[in-house]
């Protein structure tokens, strides 16, 4: 489980700073605030528009087009489901269905007491198989109810 720093303008603007020669830097820059700090704070977009010459409107759409963009901090863990057509195909509906009732969240929500994060990804590459999942950056394939339970269950007991 990663450590984030606290939000901190200076923080942000020595992050932005050092990404904003790169040719296209608005994506190298924001995936690096959220590296440094878990997520992108709504904060960070003035400064990532006046560094790249872009309005707020641009630097805000791109964050909340790109799913891989947080507003807020995860949690302790972030469980990862994949939602392409693929694993929806295979059973990853009915997946993702049981473990948002398990853990009652909606999409990129964090559960009360900051155990865990859920997000779709959409795609891991293993449509081939059945489900699949990213828990804390280790991929999960070949997933039924009972393996990924048994997977969060583990890393849940970890945090404990």
């Amino acid at each position: 489980m990663p450590e984030y720093e606290r939000w901190s303008e200076a923080g942000a603007s020595a992050v932005i700073a050092k990404h904003s020669g790169v040719a296209g830097a608005a994506l190298p820059i924001l995936h690096a605030l959220q590296e440094v700090f878990g997520h992108i704070p709504e904060a960070a977009e003035p400064l990532v528009a006046a560094a790249l010459n872009l309005s707020r409107a641009e630097v805000h759409g791109i964050v909340t087009f790109y799913h891989d963009f947080r507003r807020h901090p995860p949690g302790r863990h972030v469980l990862r489901l994949c939602r392409a057509e693929a694993c929806q195909a295979a059973g990853g509906e009915a997946l993702a269905e049981g473990v948002r009732r398990r853990l009652g969240l909606e999409w990129n929500a964090t559960t009360a007491d900051g155990g865990l994060t859920l997000e779709p990804v959409f795609c891991l590459g293993l449509c081939a198989c059945s489900p699949a999942a990213m828990l804390d950056g280790q991929v999960l394939g070949r997933l039924d109810g009972p393996a990924l339970d048994a997977a969060l269950d583990e890393a849940m007991e970890g945090a404990a």
